[in-house]
C-alpha cells in the first residue's frame, strides 16, 4: 500500500501521547491503538481506545487494519520486538527519551495520520499509534507554528510561547508554579492539564493581574529543544 513513514519532528511527538479533548477533537484524532509483542516478542496483544466516534468510519477502520497488517508483514518494523527495536536505534532522531527509550513516527496515507509511539523494552506496551483526519491534524499544525500570545488584559503583547513550551508563574508570596501551554487557536490557550484549563488569553492576562501574578516564559519561539518540554503524561505504559 503507498504509505510514507518518516521520524516524528518534535511538535508531531507530543501528538503521539492522549492530549485533551479540545485538541484531539480539533485534531481529528480518531483514536489509539495500543499493543505489546508478548513474551516472545513477535506477538500482537493489542485493543483500541476511540477518541471521535463520527470519524471512526468503516473506510477508516479498513485502512488501519491494512497499515498494520502492512508494517507486521515480513520485514516490516512492526514484525517483531526486535524488529523494532533495530528499526528505533537506526534513526536516533526519532528518540522522544532515549533514557526511557521512547521513540516516534509519523506514518501518512492520502486522508490520514498515523503517529506511533514505539518502545522496545520487554515488559512495555511496545505500540501505541495515535490515528488522525490529516487535513485536520496538519491544519492543526500549522497554526500552531505561530505560537501561544501572552498579553496584558489591555493587550499588550509579552510575549510568544511555543507549543508545548512552559511558563513560570511568579505568585505574589514568593513561590512559584511551572504549567505547559498548549495552542488551541488565536484568542485561547490550554494552561496546565484541569478540567477548567482552557483560557482566552485576555481572560488569563486579567486573572493573572487580579491576582498580583507575574508570568515569565521558560521556553523561547527561536529555541525550543527536547530537553524543555516535559514528556506528556501517558497512562498504561508498562504492561
Amino acid at each position: 500500500m503507498d504509505i510514507e513513514v518518516r521520524p516524528a519532528t518534535k511538535t508531531e511527538q507530543m501528538y503521539c501521547y492522549t492530549q485533551s479533548d479540545q485538541i484531539m477533537g480539533q485534531t481529528g484524532c480518531i483514536g489509539h491503538l495500543r499493543a505489546d509483542m508478548g513474551d516472545s516478542g513477535d506477538q500482537f496483544f493489542h485493543d483500541w481506545t476511540s477518541h471521535c466516534e463520527r470519524l471512526l468510519t468503516p473506510e477508516f477502520d479498513d485502512e488501519l487494519n491494512q497499515v498494520i497488517n502492512h508494517l507486521r508483514e515480513d520485514g516490516g518494523f512492526l514484525k517483531s520486538r526486535a524488529a523494532v527495536s533495530a528499526y528505533c536505534y537506526r534513526q536516533i532522531d526519532s528518540a522522544i527519551d532515549l533514557s526511557s527509550q521512547d521513540f516516534a513516527f509519523r506514518a501518512d496515507t492520502k486522508d490520514y495520520s498515523y503517529l506511533l509511539r514505539l518502545n522496545p523494552q520487554k515488559g512495555m506496551y511496545t505500540v501505541y499509534c495515535y490515528c488522525y483526519k490529516r487535513e485536520f491534524l496538519d491544519h492543526h499544525l500549522h497554526q500552531a507554528e505561530k505560537g501561544i500570545r501572552f498579553i496584558t488584559s489591555d493587550y499588550t503583547a509579552l510575549f510568544r510561547l511555543p507549543d508545548g513550551g512552559k511558563i513560570r508563574i511568579l505568585r505574589q508570596d514568593g513561590t512559584h508554579i511551572d504549567r505547559v501551554c498548549r495552542y488551541i487557536d488565536d484568542y485561547h490557550v490550554e494552561i496546565g492539564s484541569s478540567w477548567d484549563s482552557i483560557y482566552h488569553i485576555c481572560q488569563f492576562a486579567e486573572q493573572m493581574e487580579r491576582c498580583h501574578n507575574t508570568v515569565l516564559p521558560l521556553d523561547t519561539m527561536e529555541n525550543t529543544t527536547r530537553n524543555t518540554r516535559s514528556r506528556p503524561k501517558d497512562r498504561g505504559d508498562a504492561r
